[in-house]
């Protein structure tokens, strides 16, 4: 997986109802934040946050109890991977964690620059 660079930044926006992903300044993926998703699905994220409570890492960096915030940059950068890789499922599964976790997040901010990526998380208000 590339190294990704990346900040976190509360902007003053409407708060939407839709995730927005931007690569290179065009949009490339947006995911409806207010989706109903299944019994099966919802489990899943469950183990999504079972397996990040065993630790993450973050551009080569150990993370052994990771906070909402971090949580939040690894599945966003995970997302990102799944785009580039097209990975239909890791895209639909990242995207229902964002939106069910952090219903705030309305845009992922991507740059590509040779082998890295930086990316910006903005939220609404």
């Amino acid at each position: 997986m590339p190294d990704y660079n990346h900040t976190t930044q509360k902007v003053f926006i409407p708060m939407s109802n839709m995730l927005t992903v931007y690569l290179n300044g065009s949009k490339i993926l947006e995911y409806d934040k207010q989706t109903r998703l299944p019994g099966k699905q919802r489990q899943f994220l469950d183990s999504m946050d079972q397996d990040m409570d065993e630790g993450i890492e973050i551009n080569g960096e150990n993370i052994s109890a990771p906070d909402k915030k971090q949580r939040v940059r690894y599945v966003a950068m995970h997302l990102l991977h799944a785009i580039e890789t097209e990975t239909e499922g890791m895209i639909g599964a990242t995207c229902a964690w964002l939106a069910q976790r952090e219903p705030g997040l309305d845009q992922v901010l991507a740059i590509e620059q040779g082998d890295e990526i930086s990316m910006e998380l903005l939220f609404g208000e």
